[in-house]
């Protein structure tokens, strides 16, 4: 990646320690808010729809833009568009702190997804920019890469903490004094960088392909209680496929494409986008349901539901690395075979999940759900990039990142409307979750499927080929 810098980091490892406190704010409102979901529910008298829309509209607008914001950073500075994205955080962090309806928190979590959309591809361009040298930058990646799977980990337990004892707001609020100090500290330690050649932005594609994301989430979650067969929700489906379909046409026309075609022309990318979608949207649909499972179902406090998760946050911690290790030495294949098995027998585990299911297989599952992730994402990551020209590496990283918020919200959404069937078919909640675990069963055999393919030499050779496109 090739940058113009107006001044060099004096202070490279400040630097590294903002970025990583950006991506602890945002990968954290991920999945805090998820505990604190009972208490939203009852103090703004939401609707399951409406719970389902306070976590989808961050990820929807985070998934959206995140492209975008990595051209204009490109473009216009990285400091620069870092620091108004964190300045939108803080605000929108601010905002829902002291939302009077869920209406209105709904709107400010969609603000905090803008911000957070600028923050989260630009942390790592400054990172990279800051650490020119292929090992540093390594050693400053992992160490970033850590901190992104951590924060996702300890969300649910700092959200029960925070929820049961001061309560929901605070799960906000929390993220004002550490967005203003990264804020101030940005300003001072990192410094302004732009590409050399920034890649032009491209407006149709941003605008039809958030369309398509909206239309589809709104779809799916206002369902069962429109009707699937009512002309607004088979008009939204309709309407989705056309411009998805639109999307694609403008995009293969386009010489600086949001999102460039032919990435899907290498086997290792087209798997990795996939396995970003099916992974993270398993594990938001699992945070989702486990939270009004656990609160709502077996009465636990926010606390205990937040530490519930504990088992799947330790193992996510300990195989991530080990996972990253073990890409670097034999490939993706070994982890995603792991992942998947980790994924199966959880998911199997909590098919036939009851009122009574025993909290030690719960446990059990949750354990074995951390290790399918833990060892699924540095493999999503490395196959992403597998083969890519040096020049097209970042593009295609950020497009695994966004695959990976699209997930999230999609498994928000798949997962709530299940709940709310469920509902207006008086049946329990865990009996609801049913279908979705075997939904999820089936993601894990698409994982091992996936790595099965990977061995193959069509797809061994697939990235040279896509290689010699972009050289061409």
């Amino acid at each position: 990646m090739t940058t113009t810098q107006t001044k060099k980091a004096t202070h490279p490892n400040a630097v590294l320690a903002i970025c990583c406190m950006s991506v602890l704010l945002l990968s954290m409102d991920v999945t805090i808010v998820n505990v604190a979901l009972p208490a939203i529910q009852r103090d703004l008298h939401a609707s399951v729809a409406q719970l389902q829309w306070v976590i989808d509209a961050y990820t929807l607008v985070l998934a959206s833009l995140l492209m975008f914001s990595g051209a204009m950073s490109d473009r216009f500075g990285r400091r620069r568009i870092f620091l108004i994205g964190m300045v939108g955080f803080v605000a929108g962090s601010l905002l829902c702190g002291t939302a009077p309806t869920i209406e209105w928190l709904i709107l400010f979590r969609a603000i905090q997804g803008l911000g957070a959309s600028m923050m989260n591809p630009v942390a790592l361009s400054i990172i990279a920019n800051v650490f020119p040298e292929p090992g540093d930058r390594a050693r400053a990646v992992g160490i970033w890469g850590a901190v992104a799977g951590a924060s996702l980990a300890i969300g649910p337990m700092l959200g029960g903490f925070l929820t049961q004892t001061v309560g929901w707001r605070t799960i906000f609020h929390i993220n004002v004094p550490l967005g203003i100090a990264a804020v101030v500290l940005t300003a001072i330690f990192v410094p302004e960088s732009k590409a050399a050649k920034a890649r032009r932005p491209d407006p149709p594609g941003q605008v039809l392909i958030f369309l398509t994301l909206g239309m589809v989430m709104y779809a799916i979650i206002d369902g069962p209680q429109r009707g699937w067969g009512s002309a607004v929700i088979l008009g939204l489906f309709g309407a989705s496929a056309v411009l998805f379909v639109l999307f694609l046409v403008v995009e293969s026309r386009r010489t600086e494409p949001l999102l460039n075609l032919k990435f899907f022309r290498s086997v290792p990318f087209s798997i990795a986008t996939v396995l970003a979608l099916t992974s993270f949207g398993c594990f938001a649909g699992f945070l989702f349901l486990n939270a009004l499972y656990l609160e709502q179902m077996r009465g636990l406090s926010p606390l205990r539901t937040g530490l519930s998760t504990l088992p799947l946050a330790l193992a996510m911690t300990f195989t991530a690395p080990l996972s990253g290790r073990l890409v670097a030495k034999r490939g993706a294949v070994p982890s995603l075979v792991i992942a998947g098995l980790g994924f199966v027998v959880a998911t199997l585990l909590l098919g036939q999940l009851s009122a009574t299911t025993p909290m030690a297989l719960l446990m059990a599952a949750y354990t074995l759900f951390g290790v399918g992730l833990g060892m699924s994402n540095p493999a999503i990551s490395n196959s992403a990039v597998s083969g890519m020209p040096l020049s097209q590496a970042g593009v295609a990283a950020a497009i695994a990142s966004t695959g990976r918020q699209v997930g999230a919200a999609l498994g928000v959404a798949i997962a709530g409307t299940v709940v709310s069937v469920s509902r207006a078919q008086h049946t329990d909640l865990a009996q609801a979750t049913h279908p979705i675990f075997a939904l999820m069963t089936a993601g894990g055999a698409l994982v091992l499927a996936a790595a099965w393919i990977s061995t193959t030499t069509w797809a061994k050779e697939s990235p040279k080929r896509v290689a010699f496109l972009f050289q061409g």
